[in-house]
């Protein structure tokens, strides 16, 4: 049984003409074949080559040649399944299923001034399962919610992270690479009966490093699903048209979907599209530009027509607190990813771009995700629903519906009930306090921290996780990369409990 996203039940939305879509198939072939990308990793341009790639060496360069970009598309699958530690919240990515996860940021912010600062052991966990009860959120995304918390080693906070998850939340989850650390979220994965899906990152524009490729390695060779990441910014690391950075885009997801094909044939893979034009004024990515939407809408028609899984990474507002700009940059985007058929996207938690994240934000997400994912389900039309004979029993005024069965059969369900919403009449509102959807996330977030227990790990599981784990602090500690001190710090925020 696997755990119920979206369905989108009506033709999804299309923003490119039949000629469009092949104007942007014939320019990536022809980047990947003429132009090429680079990957600073002998043993994947070795296996390129191997498969019919013209190799440059000096240049770590390849070249791919367009049948074998078609092979592979076709040698990927359309959908696969995710196996949850909670059989019940396993995943079927693909087709016509709508998945949110959360967006991640590196801190915590202070609820009273929202100012950023990094999280504790203990906010860590509850962030964590807040996100296990939300009945919107159907997998994690890697270092989710935070990049590590308080003392953790840059180099083990993806693995803390992981544990956090696993020991605190049964849903699914993503991994991600940073120093190795793949190899023993692999481990952790095999020790509890899980799939996870790793991550293969490029380095627009049109590079890969070793440690991405390394990844793909591990993760393909494990049996393990991919998750390849295209994050150009337009006018930066990508032109600065929608869609030339489209077409880079794709080149840089496609030459690793063709590598992790060449690794072993029908490894599942999902492709990412993390793009964002720059903020010409600042430097900075304009995270809640329009351009955005369009730019997804046209990645994910572009991969509805090869047949392959997709994640919209841009689950970050430019506003940094739960405002009204806030809402609307996070809702417009997640609206536009359900129409256009996106297999999922990062939405609860996120407060302002990849920098911070909270439980409260996540409450309110929930509220925009059941909305969001309401539409998509659509309208049914079928007799009972038309309600034909019932308008002919009650007739004009003075008739009305409130007390007839059929009402008190389908409000619920034809409507979505928020949460943490305000639906208050202004009388009520003022009699009540005058609380905002802040005040009443605020109030849900902390039943749930009190309240929720997550399904646990069982003592031999969280056994086996702890022992990899210190494997993996054993392996970074040779490597020379904790120091003494980091690891009198780090062992003392494992033990914490605040």
């Amino acid at each position: 049984m696997a755990m119920k996203g979206f369905v989108r039940n009506f033709p999804p939305l299309n923003i490119l003409s039949e000629e469009d879509i092949e104007s942007v198939h014939r320019g990536m072939l022809r980047v990947l074949s003429t132009t090429g990308v680079r990957l600073e990793h002998e043993r994947s341009l070795r296996a390129l080559e191997s498969a019919g790639c013209k190799v440059d060496y000096g240049q770590n360069r390849v070249y791919i040649p367009p049948a074998l970009v078609e092979q592979s598309i076709r040698l990927a699958p359309s959908s696969f399944p995710l196996r949850a530690r909670d059989p019940d919240n396993s995943l079927m990515m693909g087709g016509n299923t709508l998945y949110f996860a959360p967006a991640p940021g590196q801190n915590t912010v202070d609820l009273d001034t929202w100012e950023p600062r990094p999280a504790t052991r203990q906010e860590y966990y509850e962030a964590v399962r807040v996100l296990d009860y939300l009945p919107t959120l159907h997998f994690f995304t890697t270092y989710t919610p935070y990049f590590g918390y308080s003392g953790v080693p840059p180099c083990m906070s993806m693995l803390e992270s992981l544990a956090a998850r696993v020991r605190n939340s049964s849903k699914a989850v993503v991994v991600g690479h940073s120093h190795g650390s793949e190899k023993f979220a692999i481990q952790i994965a095999e020790a509890l009966g899980i799939e996870v899906i790793g991550t293969c990152t490029a380095s627009p524009p049109l590079t890969y490093f070793e440690d991405a490729l390394e990844s793909a390695f591990h993760l393909a060779e494990a049996g393990m699903a991919v998750r390849i990441v295209g994050a150009p910014v337009m006018g930066a690391s990508a032109p600065a048209t929608l869609a030339g950075s489209l077409i880079s885009n794709l080149v840089e997801v496609m030459a690793a979907l063709v590598l992790v094909q060449v690794i072993k044939p029908g490894t599942r893979v999902m492709v990412l599209d993390f793009a964002m034009p720059m903020n010409m004024s600042t430097g900075a990515p304009a995270f809640g530009n329009v351009a955005v939407c369009l730019h997804i809408s046209a990645f994910n028609q572009m991969f509805r027509h090869y047949g392959i899984p997709t994640y919209n990474a841009d689950g970050y507002p430019g506003s940094k607190k739960p405002d009204y700009q806030s809402a609307y940059e996070k809702s417009f985007r997640a609206i536009f990813t359900a129409l256009s058929g996106g297999s999922s996207r990062p939405l609860h938690g996120g407060v302002y771009g990849e920098l911070s994240h909270h439980p409260l934000q996540a409450v309110l997400d929930d509220d925009i995700a059941g909305m969001v994912g309401r539409y998509i389900e659509g309208m049914t039309v079928n007799d009972e629903t038309m309600a034909l004979d019932l308008i002919e029993q009650i007739g004009p005024i003075p008739g009305h519906f409130l007390g007839q069965a059929h009402t008190r059969k389908w409000w619920r369900g034809e409507q979505y009930l928020p949460h943490v919403a305000d639906t208050l009449t202004y009388p009520e509102w003022k009699n009540q306090g005058k609380k905002d959807c802040v005040d009443y996330a605020r109030e849900r977030m902390e039943e749930i921290i009190r309240t929720h227990k997550p399904l646990a790990l069982t003592p031999v599981q969280d056994s086996d996780v702890e022992r990899i784990l210190e494997d993996a602090r054993m392996h970074y500690q040779k490597l020379g990369q904790i120091s003494t001190a980091e690891f009198d710090a780090y062992r003392a925020a494992i033990r914490s409990t605040d």
